[in-house]
């Protein structure tokens, strides 16, 4: 089971899954290299660092699991290597539409407002607890590491994956939270349509980051799918 995470997200962003799993999985949670040095179109140098980890790893049928930008990546993933990937799980995924108006760069430094806007991922505000607060701002205030982020975040914008999704003939499940505000449920029922092998679970009162917020109910969704 590989785990990724999404553009402002770590790899504690997944505690909940891996409690819960690690006793019956190998899993994986790569911190994504967003802010090296790299050339070329952000998703691209992502799918190779994914290949890498999954070849040299000698990775057999992965489950690659991904919230946001980690889904979008999955997606892409999948999609060229379908002989290496087994099941697919999106949550909060991009690549469809992403409401990525994270705010102005000028108020990047601003504290108060790095947390109303981290707060604006979830459907419970207290989510938006210092520590995701402090990660956001490690970003936002370092110039490149920010200008990264831009980059992945416009990387995303332009790949559109519609046109790919009818193309995957792996398993996906799709789990979203009704409340989402950056990627709207409208975008989970276009997901599912698109998707031939695709069921879809809604979470009440959630937001961007289901395992996050509602890591029980996320739990609950996802292990019958993965399990079979």
């Amino acid at each position: 089971m590989i785990l990724l995470h999404g553009l402002f997200g770590s790899l504690s962003n997944w505690n909940g899954v891996i409690r819960y799993f690690e006793n019956r999985f190998n899993i994986i949670v790569p911190q994504l290299p967003l802010y090296e040095k790299y050339k070329g179109d952000t998703l691209e140098y992502l799918m190779e660092f994914l290949d890498n980890l999954i070849t040299s790893g000698n990775l057999q049928n992965p489950i690659l699991i991904g919230n946001s930008l980690g889904g979008h990546l999955a997606i892409r993933y999948a999609h060229r290597y379908p002989q290496k990937v087994s099941k697919l799980v999106l949550t909060g995924s991009s690549g469809l539409y992403e409401n990525t108006q994270f705010g102005s760069f000028l108020k990047r430094g601003n504290r108060k407002y790095i947390h109303e806007r981290v707060a604006y991922t979830f459907y419970d505000p207290a989510i938006a607890t210092d520590e995701l607060v402090d990660e956001v701002m490690r970003v936002t205030t370092d110039n490149y590491k920010c200008l990264c982020a831009i980059k992945a975040a416009k990387s995303a914008q332009r790949d559109n994956v519609a046109a790919r999704l009818p193309e995957i003939s792996t398993p996906v499940l799709l789990i979203w939270g009704n409340d989402d505000r950056i990627t709207p449920p409208e975008v989970a029922v276009e997901f599912k349509s698109l998707l031939p092998k695709s069921q879809l679970i809604m979470l009440n009162q959630c937001g961007h980051a289901p395992m996050m917020e509602k890591p029980d109910e996320f739990n609950k969704g996802l292990e019958p799918f993965i399990t079979v």
